[in-house]
């Protein structure tokens, strides 16, 4: 009898009894206290497979059953708090994916419930299609507590944050096209261009690459966090931080959109000015009254503008006639010459042949 070897699996869902039964197999390999989501369950049983822990066999739990059923992690879960804090978290992925700020699967929400309890999306979900009861609970170590999804992979990117920097309560990871693109090509956007941009965000950093959901992963992003809300991370999208779910979505708007208009602009034959050094200063005296982080608090006025990841170039994209198109007066010099090339070989085919 084949067997699909799932001991790695706390909670197992019906993607895994699915990818099982395709491999052909027809008994499932489950550690003791393995818990099956319902639709696992009817999977198991339309499947009629068999359920082992190698020696003896384990039967799944009832339908309905989950990770931390009957303990104060469940009573936590289901507070009043937790259920706002859900409808919260629900909410912002479907923006992210109406937004088309996270594609498939991607991207994921959490927040910090307690001194060690984080509420999070869940692996394999789509954020345009998520409810309160796919959100899991873990702790700052990340193991499961509550939750019959299997928890995302990233939490611990999430978690880093959370153990660095109490203040932050929400954590938001998503893959918006602009700021992605500044991030695969490890480019952080230029600072004083926009006002509103320069208060919530500002000062942003560049990640080194590593593979995503590892340790590895998550501790690129130590070296930024306290004095950053938003890390581009290398290679793969963003990571924004903040004391609500909310407002972490609102600096994830707030970066693309600057992504994005940056781009437009650098198209279109002019150079980008940027806000006084002076003026750029009262932005960030603003910025420090609302207690959100930036490295540049206390430079002077004349390197407020000019601060940069110093292993990351801040640099804008090719600007027209900066080796990409040509200013639009260029275009118009070409545009004159092309015209009067053709008028004089006209010209010429026109007296050769009355000649």
């Amino acid at each position: 009898m084949k067997s699909a070897d799932l001991k790695d699996l706390k909670v197992i869902c019906a993607e895994d009894v699915e990818a099982a039964a395709r491999s052909g197999a027809k008994e499932l390999l489950v550690r003791e206290n393995a818990v099956f989501t319902p639709a696992a369950q009817d999977l198991v049983a339309s499947h009629q497979m068999k359920l082992s822990n190698g020696s003896s066999q384990a039967p799944a739990k009832a339908a309905g059953d989950v990770v931390g059923a009957g303990t104060q992690w469940e009573k936590l879960f289901f507070s009043a708090e937790a259920e706002a804090i859900k409808a919260e978290i629900v909410h912002a992925g479907h923006k992210l994916w109406h937004r088309q700020y996270v594609d498939g699967n991607g991207g994921n929400i959490s927040y910090r419930i307690g001194e060690d309890a984080v509420i999070c999306t869940p692996t394999l979900v789509s954020k345009g299609d998520l409810t309160p009861a796919d959100l899991c609970l873990v702790d700052l170590k990340g193991t499961q507590l509550y939750g019959a999804r299997p928890r995302t992979s990233e939490i611990l990117l999430h978690l880093e944050i959370y153990k660095a920097v109490p203040a932050a309560k929400g954590v938001v990871h998503c893959h918006p096209p602009h700021a992605t693109a500044y991030a695969i090509t490890g480019r952080v956007p230029p600072n004083c261009v926009i006002p509103e941009y320069e208060v919530f965000v500002g000062s942003i950093a560049v990640s080194p690459y590593e593979t995503p959901g590892t340790q590895k992963f998550a501790e690129t992003v130590i070296p930024y966090v306290r004095t950053h809300n938003t890390v581009l991370l290398g290679n793969h999208g963003i990571v924004c931080w903040a004391d609500t779910v909310t407002h972490a979505e609102w600096y994830a708007e707030v970066v693309e959109t600057y992504c994005h208009t940056l781009l437009i602009a650098s198209q279109l034959g002019a150079p980008i000015s940027q806000i006084p050094g002076a003026k750029a200063t009262d932005l960030l005296a603003i910025k420090q009254k609302l207690g959100i982080p930036d490295a540049r608090f206390g430079l002077d006025e004349c390197q407020v503008c000019d601060v940069m990841n110093p292993e990351t170039p801040i640099s804008l994209p090719p600007r027209p006639g900066a080796g990409g198109l040509k200013p639009a007066a260029a275009q118009g010099d070409d545009m004159e010459s092309l015209v009067q090339s053709v008028a004089d070989a006209v010209l010429a085919a026109l007296n050769k042949k009355t000649s």
